[in-house]
């Protein structure tokens, strides 16, 4: 079945649709799905994550980073929120908040992109500090 016209109205299934519908750029509807899900859950906090992705794509990085805080609240260990609220805060320049939330990610997985992130903050932080 597709996802994007699956009439599943479970808070998974709407979260699978609105993660599709990022995929093809679609963020305006991606955000409809991810909020229908979080009106039947709340607590879930991988659609806190997507729908802050969402945000991200539609240039909304405040609320992103609300949405980001939020789905890490609900689940300190979910590194990949760690890490694209890291993103976040590295596109709009907080490079010390970035470093802050790629350490959180990296310490809950050692994953290369992460990493590599982490790195490019570094040299960021580094390249400002010599201006």
């Amino acid at each position: 079945m597709n996802p994007i016209h699956d009439h599943d109205h479970s808070a998974a299934a709407l979260n699978a649709k609105g993660c599709a519908l990022c995929e093809q750029n679609q963020f305006a509807q991606a955000l409809d799905s991810f909020d229908q899900a979080l009106a039947l859950n709340n607590a879930y906090c991988t659609a806190w994550n997507n729908r802050a992705n969402a945000l991200c794509g539609l240039n909304r990085q405040a609320e992103a980073l609300a949405a980001y805080d939020r789905a890490v609240a609900l689940n300190p260990q979910y590194h990949q929120a760690w890490f694209n609220r890291g993103k976040l805060l590295a596109d709009i320049g907080a490079y010390g908040n970035a470093m802050e939330s790629y350490n959180r990610a990296i310490a809950l997985l050692a994953d290369p992109m992460y990493l590599h992130a982490r790195a490019n903050i570094w040299v960021k932080k580094q390249l400002i500090a010599t201006v």
